[in-house]
């Protein structure tokens, strides 16, 4: 079943129905729902449908002939491999001289690596014969670097030629709860924590009416699906898997600045460099920086990916009980009572969504939100402040905590708030929040109705 990505696919009709030519550019990481979308868009439309192959070109040609002879006879007794990509593409360009028709490239990248030219080929038939035309082209990609510096770059030859671009992006926290409306906000958000918001990961997961059941079966059993994933998209993304496993390992382990990892791991600084820039192409880690200040010596990489962050926090360490067989026994003590701890990163990114994308109660819209770090200088030590928020107009910044925990949040956490803020701006203007999936003590909800502090439940994130 489909859901969600209803801009996307309107967008993508909308355009569909001028029968103008399009060059539409679609990419995102891998298992985030690029296909389904396109899958979804094609129906009941003519389409020629080519899945670029990890292989030569003369395999791709050879499947790009079967895509397009598939769609003349659907019943699949015609057999032609074209003589050349020239011809296949000529083809293609008869077949949108009749009607309007759809012609997509799925994994392009892996066509470009194989016939050096493609792109050439395309942006020649762009300008001379498809751009008074009615194709449809559709170039979708995985390759999250490629796709942007050798479709969407300047020096591309299919530069300028687009006519639209979608970066598919992770599902949010609330769009994740399509998939199974029945489970508590609790159980969603911890859905939403293991998997990201990667629709692949969600029905891999395939979770009925126990979550905790579906991830024991599913995630930590050798032989799952889930099992493997980190490992296998390494190894089918990259030349050194060993390496990057290795890197994202010290990371999970605390490793944040790009010395602490590169001593960790044991490679040079300017080599893990190189790696490091890798894995945020591909976005399974991110560098962040504290809100309001520029990179520099605070910024510190993490896991962006939550499902690698879930898979490299609860997987290596329990190896030798997965291995064995004997994760039922020790679920409780060893995983699951340390998900609150968990959670605290990904809970706060929900909050970050739910203010900027369907918080109705404060009286501003947010333009930038983030977290900030520092040191207080009296208590001489660090501080983090959970969310900062940064108004369109206006110069009272939004200060907020966020605690997934089970006991309830007293009037302490909004002084150590005040506090907080008063080092990360002396004599700022401020508006403080706290979300608390335990609730509030009746002092803080007291002050609430004085309008001192805007509470918000985990319930809270998840109403319509």
């Amino acid at each position: 079943m489909f859901y969600c990505r209803e801009e996307e696919l309107q967008e993508m009709n909308r355009r569909y129905d001028k029968g103008r030519f399009e060059c539409i550019v679609i990419y995102g990481r891998r298992r985030v729902g690029k296909t389904a979308l396109i899958n979804e868009f094609c129906k009941d439309k003519p389409s020629v449908y080519f899945s670029a192959l990890n292989a030569s070109s003369k395999e791709n040609l050879e499947a790009l002939s079967k895509a397009i002879c598939l769609y003349k006879d659907p019943e699949g007794t015609a057999a032609l491999t074209y003589r050349s990509y020239d011809d296949a593409l000529d083809e293609i360009t008869k077949m949108a001289e009749k009607q309007r028709l759809v012609f997509v490239i799925d994994e392009y990248p892996y066509l470009a690596k194989a016939e050096k030219s493609i792109s050439s080929r395309l942006q020649h038939l762009i300008d001379r014969m498809w751009q008074e035309g009615q194709l449809y082209l559709i170039l979708c990609g995985s390759s999250m670097s490629f796709m942007e510096y050798q479709v969407l770059g300047y020096e591309s030859p299919l530069y300028g030629r687009r006519t639209a671009q979608f970066k598919i992006q992770p599902l949010t926290y609330r769009e994740c709860a399509v998939f199974h409306p029945t489970l508590k906000p609790e159980e969603q958000a911890l859905l939403y924590g293991i998997t990201g918001g990667v629709p692949h990961y969600i029905n891999k997961l395939d979770v009925g009416d126990d979550l905790d059941e579906a991830v024991m079966e599913n995630l930590f059993k050798t032989s799952s699906y889930l099992f493997e994933e980190p490992e296998n998209l390494l190894k089918q993304e990259l030349r050194e898997p060993a390496v990057y496993n290795s890197i994202i390992s010290a990371i999970a382990g605390g490793a944040s600045h790009a010395n602490e990892i590169s001593t960790k791991v044991g490679l040079e600084s300017g080599v893990c460099a190189k790696y490091l820039r890798v894995l945020l192409d591909l976005g399974i880690l991110k560098k962040e920086t504290p809100i309001t200040e520029k990179p520099g010596r605070k910024t510190i990489y993490t896991i962006n990916d939550p499902f690698f962050r879930f898979w490299y926090r609860f997987v290596p360490c329990n190896m030798s009980l997965i291995s064995a067989g004997r994760i039922r026994q020790v679920y409780e003590p060893t995983i699951k009572r340390f998900y609150p701890d968990y959670m605290g990163l990904v809970f706060e990114k929900m909050c970050q969504e739910y203010l900027m994308r369907y918080e109705n109660k404060q009286s501003f819209l947010l333009r930038e939100i983030g977290q900030w770090w520092g040191t207080d200088p009296g208590a001489r030590r660090e501080i983090q402040i959970d969310l900062v928020g940064i108004p369109v107009e206006g110069s009272e910044y939004l200060i907020g905590s966020c605690k997934f925990r089970n006991e309830k949040i007293g009037v302490d956490e909004l002084e150590l708030l005040r506090r907080y803020a008063s080092v990360f701006r002396k004599n700022g203007k401020f508006r403080y929040c706290i979300f608390s999936k335990g609730g509030f003590t009746e002092g803080l909800l007291a002050l609430e109705k004085q309008g001192e502090v805007t509470l918000y439940t985990l319930e809270d994130l998840y109403k319509i």
